[in-house]
């Protein structure tokens, strides 16, 4: 089965924007941050391998199998270069994205990307992941964003839509586990090549939230040298519903250049 992917104004005139989400979330999660981007501005928005309407899609696993299936199915769409940004394990497929073809990618937007450090809360993600009805998702949410911020009932309602699919959540403990690594200490992520990406020249805007409880905000300094870097006071982990505002000032810095 193919992936999933909202596409919307596609022309061979412009570059794309290309959206990847978190884990546990669908592409529709992006809409605070969309509707705040130019109504015309192409876009390619996924549900990744294993999420929402791409369940049962090739490519289920770890970031590295999950970029090869979205770089083939932007070559299955003809898509020869694109904009790329990517929040949390969205954020390590877009880096490995960018390592495999750099020629492609016009800009690179990472939101509290995964792998620029071993520190994880998998034991919020594992919460998430077997979240279910509409309340266990809100949980779920909550545990990841700073103190007081509150989920678009909305979105809710769609991620709760699809947990009910069969397979959905166990598809996601499955993902999950493919991330996470321990050997004799405690569990942990696995790790970018992150010094591969010094010399590649795609103009990097990396954002963080400054509360962010699953990744912490100190993993923002293992960034390659040149990446603009931006830590977003009082937001946690969820940039796309916490601070949409800042999100999309950023990607349209980013595709506003040449």
């Amino acid at each position: 089965m193919t992936l999933f992917a909202e596409v919307r104004h596609l022309s061979s005139a412009k570059s794309p924007l290309v959206l990847l989400h978190g884990f546990g979330g669908i592409g529709a999660v992006w809409a605070p941050v969309s509707r705040r981007l130019d109504p015309d501005l192409p876009l390619v928005v996924y549900d990744l391998p294993g999420h929402g309407r791409s369940l049962d899609a090739d490519g289920v696993g770890h970031a590295g199998v999950m970029a090869k299936v979205i770089l083939a199915d932007l070559d299955r769409r003809g898509i020869l270069s694109f904009h790329l940004c990517g929040h949390s394990m969205g954020g390590a497929i877009s880096c490995l994205l960018a390592l495999k073809v750099p020629d492609r990618v016009r800009s690179l937007t990472l939101l509290s990307p995964g792998g620029f450090g071993p520190q994880i809360d998998h034991e919020a993600l594992r919460r998430y992941g077997s979240a279910v009805n509409k309340d266990e998702v809100a949980l779920g949410l909550a545990a990841m964003c700073a103190p007081g911020a509150r989920p678009d009932p909305g979105e809710l309602a769609l991620l709760a839509a699809a947990r009910r699919r069969p397979g959905a959540t166990d598809r996601l403990v499955e993902i999950l586990n493919s991330f996470l690594v321990q050997s004799e200490g405690p569990i942990e992520q696995g790790t970018l090549p992150l010094t591969s990406f010094e010399g590649l020249r795609i103009p990097t805007r990396l954002l963080w939230g400054h509360d962010d409880p699953i990744l912490p905000v100190s993993q923002a300094a293992n960034v390659w040298e040149g990446a603009d870097v931006t830590l977003i006071a009082g937001a946690g982990h969820m940039l796309l519903d916490e601070a949409p505002d800042v999100v999309a000032a950023a990607l349209a810095a980013a595709l506003a250049k040449p």
